[in-house]
């Protein structure tokens, strides 16, 4: 009934919405009528956007991943005393949650426990050396839930390392689900759906292949709320707020609304005047971004690949800009303030259980959501034998449950409104005698992407002595629980300073582009640290290259566009080192390079237009084609058909140390000869941290797409 009720509610969204547009539409020429040489401006556009999905890495067809239908409003009015009004309306509906609820509706993930295997590489080798245990816990997979509760003071006591089972249920030496209800581990309670609308972590673009990974809830939060929080915007929406995002409390629907004017000071000097909801565009690339920080970035609408004129999430912000003309060495310049004063919102990372999650992160945080809340397993976590013991050090391993409050995410901490939490910006740009453009840029801000900082409690559980509960007891058993690896989700102060250059090459016939960035106060994972994050200055840069080229077996008679762009990242005080098993410390890349390729042509009088937009991660070894023709039907019709197809070249430098042994806790840690050392022994997996390396183009890799779009303009 919920979800009947949002849905009804959404569609009396687009409903008013659409009449807003139509009343535009009626109502501006009737004005112009009255005030002839005032008139309203009015353009109203309609988009159907559609994708298909080919086989995942499940080897299953996802089918329509997108079925989006958008409608918008751009309104001009010129005011008195020199203002003018712009505004933009966007109303989305995106059915592609009903027409594929199985994927990404209501009915999206598992029927039941049983249908969520996770790996558990120790149950095989525990039964061919018959350790009596039970026969859930013997299979190479386990179900949700059916992960064993293990006392590693009993296991370093017995020298073995094995799981210990024993003890009243409850009681020490037992680790289960923290839930009252909670009465057998194959046996989900009823308010967990029995284990319905779950995925392995993961599971659409890698195998877990002797990492960890967990279920995670992919359904919407009205139909089922586990691991649901507010990450900034998304994680915790309803059926009816994912098929009409712009109808939320943040009134996005409101894509631009301000007033503007320019006001002389001076001879040929004028102060320019912006207030309102607005896009501040500071770069000029595509795909990635380095200058271009002042708004967030939806990149739930179409990951990377859709303009960012559209994706930009609008805010809040006041520009004042000295245009100061021409000086004795420029022949143009100009000083710009921004102060963005909206409540701090983050880029929108995509919710899990939608089609678009970049990087796979909206899932592995509403996966930690949900282990901190309900508890859960995790695949391969137990180690036959410990760490630096002897016998097989990194494996194998036993799937494992966690009570609630052991492990995952905690808070989300947003910065709350205040004075000290907006962000500012100032920026002066100019144009030499000889045409050179350039830009000078600084600005304070809050990080759009979350880092998360491990926390734990300082008791040592085992000051009395061998024997003790477990510290993997939960909180319903009453005594105090020492949480493995959890998090508290921050946005943390980011300062930058950078600077673009354009000029054109007449001996080249192409014009370039440079824009670099230095940021301080970015914080990444590092599995070296105790509080797993470090912070760190970041230098960014991209080159581009624009060079329009006859191609005469295209077109002899109209220039093909070429235009490539090289983006670099370097990470400054950058820490890996080897662990006793793997690498251990900053998952990123200290460099990383990522080239992007255009080519566009124009044929039948432009009507027609054909192009190809590849990127290249090298270090991820990662790649994107996306080709597409558009036709240009009519000067109000344009139709455009294409594709999104990325491959790999192996991924195996994605796997990085994914924290099975960051316990700060003895003796769960690692050992060197007879020395417990409270670090990671570097055992890695895909999970949690190779989706930073693997990157945006290397997590989607399984993403591949037909996609129609026709866009008609009244």
């Amino acid at each position: 009934m919920r979800r009947t009720n949002g849905i009804a509610q959404g569609r009396r969204r687009v409903a008013l919405a659409a009449a807003a547009v139509a009343a535009g539409a009626a109502l501006a020429p009737q004005h112009a009528a009255a005030q002839e040489l005032d008139p309203w401006k009015v353009d109203i556009t309609y988009e159907n956007d559609t994708h298909y999905r080919g086989k995942d890495n499940t080897g299953k067809t996802v089918g329509l991943s997108k079925f989006r239908n958008t409608l918008q409003l751009q309104a001009d009015k010129q005011l008195d005393h020199g203002w003018r009004f712009h505004g933009t309306l966007r109303g989305t509906d995106d059915l592609v949650y009903q027409l594929n609820s199985k994927q990404f509706g209501k009915e999206a993930g598992s029927q039941s426990a049983a249908d969520v295997r996770l790996q558990n590489t120790a149950g095989p080798v525990a039964a061919a050396a018959g350790l009596g245990l039970p026969p859930l816990n013997l299979g190479a997979t386990v179900p949700y839930g059916g992960g064993v509760g293990f006392t590693v003071v009993d296991a370093i006591e017995a020298g073995a390392g094995l799981p210990n089972l024993g003890g009243p249920a409850g009681g020490p030496g037992i680790n289960k689900f923290v839930d009252p209800n909670y009465a057998h581990p194959n046996t989900p309670p009823a308010s967990y759906g029995s284990g319905a609308g779950l995925r392995v972590l993961g599971d659409r673009w890698h195998n877990t292949d002797g990492g960890v990974a967990f279920a995670v809830p992919v359904r919407p939060c009205n139909v089922d709320s586990r691991g649901c929080a507010d990450f900034g915007g998304y994680g915790n929406l309803t059926a009816a707020e994912l098929e009409n995002p712009e109808f939320d409390k943040h009134a996005d629907f409101l894509r631009e609304l301000y007033v503007t004017n320019s006001i002389p000071v001076g001879e040929n000097s004028s102060l320019f005047v912006k207030l309102g909801r607005q896009q501040v565009v500071w770069g000029r690339t595509d795909l990635f971004r380095v200058l271009d920080v002042v708004n967030p970035v939806d990149y739930s609408r179409n990951n990377i690949y859709d303009e960012l004129q559209d994706i930009r999430i609008p805010m809040w912000i006041a520009q004042g800009e000295y245009r100061m003309g021409a000086t004795d060495s420029l022949q143009d310049a100009n000083l710009q303030v921004v102060w963005n004063f909206d409540r701090f919102r983050p880029n929108n990372l995509g919710q899990c259980g939608t089609a678009n999650v970049i990087l796979d992160a909206g899932c592995f945080f509403r996966g930690m959501k949900n282990l901190w809340d309900n508890g859960g397993t995790v695949a391969n976590f137990a180690p036959l034998s410990a760490p630096g013991t002897p016998g097989p050090g990194t494996g194998p391993w036993f799937a494992t449950n966690f009570g609630a409050g052991q492990i995952g995410i905690r808070n989300v901490i947003l910065p709350e409104w205040s004075l000290k939490n907006t962000q500012l910006g100032i920026k002066f740009e100019g144009v030499s005698k000889d045409g050179l453009s350039f830009s000078l840029n600084a600005m304070t801000y809050r990080s759009q992407l979350p880092s998360l900082h491990a926390f734990n409690v300082a008791t040592n559980p085992f000051t009395g002595g061998i024997g003790n509960t477990s510290p993997f007891s939960g909180p319903a058993q009453g005594i105090t629980t020492n949480r493995l690896i959890a998090f508290d989700m921050v946005f943390p102060r980011v300062n930058m300073i950078g600077g673009s250059l354009d000029f054109q090459s007449e001996a080249a016939k192409a014009a370039f582009r440079l824009e670099a960035a230095m940021t301080k106060g970015e914080e990444f994972s590092n599995t070296a640290r105790p509080e797993l994050y470090s912070s760190n200055k970041v230098f960014r840069s991209v080159i581009g290259i624009d060079r329009p080229t006859f191609v005469d077996f295209i077109n002899p008679n109209r220039t093909t566009l070429f235009s490539a762009q090289i983006f670099y990242q370097h990470i400054f005080d950058h820490q890996v080192s080897q662990g006793l098993y793997g690498p251990v410390g900053m998952p990123d890349w200290k460099d990383s390079y990522t080239g992007t390729l255009l080519i566009k042509a124009f044929l039948m009088n432009d009507r027609l237009s054909p192009q190809l937009i590849t990127a290249y991660d090298f270090k991820a070894k990662a790649a994107v084609y996306a080709p597409s023709i558009e036709w240009l039907f009519s000067d109000a019709l344009k139709l455009t058909l294409g594709a999104n197809i990325k491959t790999k070249s192996g991924n195996s430098n994605w796997a990085f140390d994914d924290c099975r042994s960051c316990n700060p806790y003895a003796p769960y840690t690692t050992y060197v000869g007879q020395t417990l050392q409270p670090a990671s022994a570097g055992v890695g997996g895909f999970e949690p941290l190779g989706r930073f390396r693997a990157g945006p183009i290397g997590a989607a890799w399984k993403e591949n797409e037909l996609i129609f779009s026709l866009r008609y303009k009244f």
